[in-house]
């Protein structure tokens, strides 16, 4: 009896033992499995360095460049009259996934005929302009004026500013006011959180977009910490996708016009990193502003200057309603609403030619 008592146990100790170290496995495999998710999500959410031009691994720089007083550079392309002797001084900032070679569809004859010099600069991040990792809203109209006082375009210029690139302008319009001769915003974009803009009127413009670019400006304003992860996944689509759909009939035909027009390859624009140029772009623009356009001053009290903002009716992009009611708040902004064009609508050489003749005109 008792030798049996002893096998029993033997075998329960062996038994606890077993248990015991399967109980210990599947801690550690558990363990394992928690430090890998935390781990990939880690390395999801974090985007990688950026590859700064002229560094070592980085990209070359090919293009003229000024060095700001923060040590960035920004790089920037001149065209029309030399600006020693133009008459009218225009820094352009392009929009979204764009840069300095922005395609602008003006004869040099035009420019010759209006006395205009053009400067137009990669934007922070975009293509050989160096990352600004404290970017903001605010940020932007200061690299512009640094901009201006580095190539020594005197004491006042114009500014213009296409779809994304208009945050700049009003940037512009809010915190250098005294430096600008004019100003317009082509397609501006709209922030769906600014308070000044009736809610309802806000949520019928984000709920016209196909759902991807919805849940990627929601993402940017409510989650910007999400962003990267977002616009790197492949479980979701996001605006990154390519749908044809934000595009009018008139917006189709440009595309097809400007297939075989000078531009950049979109490897260039995004060289240093998709982070530090598309993504950045996205925070700032569709975050919390410091500010909100309603509430801006007239720049030109005297009617020394002029602002303007041109809107596509058909444009799927940026619902006309939106700008045309800011325009309406503002009464010192001329306001152009085209019937027939849609986003895209600088591109079109006529209309091109007139948004560079109406800020001109004082």
């Amino acid at each position: 009896m008792a030798g049996n008592s002893t096998i029993k146990i033997s075998a329960a100790a062996r038994a606890h033992t077993r248990k015991s170290k399967n109980i210990e496995m599947i801690i550690q495999i558990s363990i394992g499995v928690l430090v890998g998710i935390a781990g990939y999500g880690y390395l999801a959410l974090r985007p990688p360095p950026p590859k700064i031009c002229g560094s070592l691994g980085g990209p070359p720089v090919t293009s003229s460049r000024v060095k700001l007083d923060d040590g960035r550079h920004l790089a920037y392309k001149e065209s029309g009259l030399p600006k020693e002797e133009a008459k009218h001084k225009i820094i352009f900032a392009h929009g979204f996934g764009d840069s300095k070679d922005f395609y602008l569809p003006l004869s040099e004859e035009l420019m010759k005929e209006l006395s205009i010099y053009i400067v137009q600069f990669d934007r922070a991040g975009y293509g050989e302009s160096d990352p600004n990792p404290s970017r903001t809203v605010k940020s932007e109209a200061f690299d512009i004026q640094e901009l201006a006082d580095k190539l020594h375009l005197g004491p006042k210029f114009y500014v213009i500013g296409a779809s994304m690139g208009a945050y700049a302008i009003y940037s512009c319009l809010q915190y250098i006011p005294h430096r600008l001769s004019g100003a317009a915003l082509v397609v501006p974009v709209v922030n769906f959180w600014w308070k000044s803009i009736p809610a309802k009127l806000s949520q019928e413009a984000l709920g016209l977009l196909p759902v991807p670019f919805q849940w990627t400006f929601r993402v940017a304003h409510y989650t910007p910490w999400l962003v990267y992860w977002w616009m790197t996944q492949k479980w979701f689509p996001n605006i990154m996708r390519g749908d044809v759909s934000v595009f009018s009939r008139t917006d189709l035909d440009i595309i097809k016009q400007l297939s075989g027009a000078p531009k950049e390859s979109q490897e260039k624009v995004r060289q240093q990193g998709v982070h530090e140029c598309l993504h950045r772009d996205l925070i700032t623009g569709f975050g919390k502003w410091e500010f909100e356009p309603a509430n801006i001053s007239n720049p030109f009290p005297n009617n020394e200057g002029s602002v303007h903002i041109w809107q596509g009716y058909e444009d799927k992009h940026i619902l006309y309603k939106v700008n045309r009611y800011l325009s309406q708040k503002l009464p010192w902004i001329q306001y152009h609403e085209i019937p027939d064009a849609g986003h895209l609508l600088i591109y079109n050489a006529t209309l091109c030619e007139a948004i560079f003749k109406a800020l001109l005109s004082f």
